[in-house]
């Protein structure tokens, strides 16, 4: 009963504004009772309102009112703090079920400020100043407060655990040193703390560098988004300027192309930002690892630092991004992606015959005894190749007369006018003239400038979209790249005009 009668005292005599004693006590018109200095603090930040308030009962005051000292009021605390009574702690200095306690409250338990890992105890800041004022505590070891003290006694021996088996990879304590773990690699747990927290910031080094490259790589790929639409808008006011020009019979050929630009430009900025997305993506995660390490890095406690390390240290591993590979820039580069392809027969059409190991194609006037089958092209002179082809592949071919080098779907149509390369949607074409290149894709013809050569080279990259035609001879020049979006699997193709022939070759 004296207990809550004191803890009445202390609520009854203190400021409810600053939780402590009460202060030159004035008592305003509602009745309740405040410090001079925190009623006086409330209300000037009020004086722009006019309006002034209680902050218990939110009774509103117009004007000020005057404040005068509560004399009997300031005796009684006078009194008070004679007797040795102070204000009650305020509710959150009390541990909750989250906090850790102090060991050495009676009743009602007050947050720890300290848990010291000599004495494996948690202290609040009243039980804790011994430490500071008695010599013998002054050299305990005080950190953050922990649950997890107990974690640091050896469960055999019951003795603080100062060291550190490398064999077993485990805290121990010193009997356990010269007991069960004796002849291995032991130290003390705070010098292998000291090997593991320089591995550590080693790691955290790596990942901000990668943060640093990841920003540059966003950096770029902005910029690659601005040249795109930058080129498509110039592209699409070009366009109009000369369609504008022509007669109304071929203004629908003028939204055709605006159509296949537009198209193009949509692809080419989703598949750079989804690039864009995985590495912002990639440098969320590794500012997260970072920041873990780092909370890791500064935990006093080095046993707890050496529980939590293994796991920690797990998570430094490899992103990898999906970034597409630079297309190839010499002939030894285009060589490592060379790939081994041959024409099958089940394709070819009845005029064309296969020859060199199915390498080599010629139209003649005779229809070959190929036997029926559905993949066979009946109308164009046309013929696929056995290989799928995916990932990033290389392939030349050697031409005779008019020849087109394609790569088409498995499903693309295989009877009719829309059965020929690049007269469709899943077929891209280079049609190769004595005197000429064009490029054709859904039925769009671009007529081409280059060097005229008998051999024609083709890279794929599949993931990145990429199709590039080059003419090879001594010196190897880019006739056109397709930047496009493949949603299957293509086939190599060959179209053989007649009298003309062409051969797969073997890339060297």
């Amino acid at each position: 009963m004296a207990e809550k009668g004191d803890q009445l005292n202390r609520e009854t005599f203190s400021c409810s504004i600053c939780l402590d004693l009460l202060k030159d006590p004035v008592t305003i018109p509602c009745g309740h009772s405040y410090c001079m200095n925190c009623i006086k603090t409330h209300w000037d930040g009020e004086d722009q309102k006019g309006v002034y308030s209680c902050p218990q009962c939110r009774k509103i005051f117009i004007p000020r009112p005057v404040l005068e000292k509560n004399i009997m009021l300031a005796a009684l605390v006078e009194q008070l703090k004679k007797t040795g009574l102070q204000a009650a702690p305020a509710d959150h200095c009390y541990a909750g079920p989250e906090d850790v306690a102090c060991d050495f409250c009676s009743g009602r338990k007050l947050k720890a400020i300290k848990s010291c890992l000599v004495c494996l105890a948690s202290y609040c800041e009243k039980h804790l100043q011994p430490h500071y004022d008695m010599a013998p505590l002054k050299k305990h070891k005080l950190v953050e407060p922990s649950k997890n003290l107990q974690e640091n006694i050896c469960s055999r021996h019951d003795e603080v655990m100062k060291m550190f088996c490398r064999t077993d990879q485990k805290c121990i304590c010193y009997l356990c040193s010269v007991d069960e773990h004796k002849g291995h690699d032991t130290v003390s747990a705070a010098a292998e703390r000291t090997e593991r927290q320089r591995e550590l910031e080693v790691s955290r080094q790596e990942i901000q560098q990668r943060i640093q490259d990841r920003e540059k790589d966003v950096k770029l790929l902005q910029q690659e988004v601005e040249a795109i639409n930058h080129s498509a808008d110039k592209t699409v006011e070009d366009s109009e300027k000369i369609f504008t020009e022509l007669i109304r019979l071929i203004q629908k050929r003028s939204s055709d192309v605006k159509q296949q630009i537009r198209s193009q430009q949509e692809t080419e900025v989703s598949g750079v930002k989804e690039l864009q997305e995985k590495l912002e993506q990639e440098i969320t995660e590794l500012k997260r690892k970072d920041a873990e390490l780092k909370q890791l890095s500064h935990t006093e406690d080095h046993n707890q630092f050496l529980h939590n390390y293994p796991s920690l240290s797990a998570l430094i591993t490899d992103v990898d991004v999906l970034l597409s590979q630079p297309e190839p820039k010499s002939r030894a580069g285009f060589l490592r992606y060379s790939c081994e392809i041959t024409l099958d027969p089940n394709t070819a059409h009845t005029l064309l015959l296969l020859s060199e190991g199915n390498k080599k194609v010629t139209f003649i006037k005779q229809h070959q005894s190929y036997s029926s089958h559905p993949d066979r092209f009946t109308t164009c002179y046309q013929v696929l190749s056995r290989e799928s082809l995916t990932g990033r592949c290389y392939w030349e071919v050697e031409m005779r007369g008019n020849v087109s080098v394609a790569v088409a779907y498995k499903n693309i149509s295989r009877a009719g006018y829309e059965s020929g390369f690049g007269f469709n949607d899943k077929s891209w074409s280079l049609y190769c003239y004595q005197n000429s290149y064009y490029f054709q894709y859904n039925n769009i013809r671009t007529s081409i400038s280059g060097p005229r050569s008998s051999r024609v080279g083709v890279y794929l990259d599949h993931r990145a979209g990429i199709l590039s035609f080059y003419s090879v001879s001594e010196t190897r020049t880019l006739l056109h790249r397709v930047q496009t979006t493949f949603t299957q699997p293509l086939y190599a193709g060959l179209w053989i005009d007649s009298g003309s022939s062409a051969e797969l070759c073997e890339v060297k």
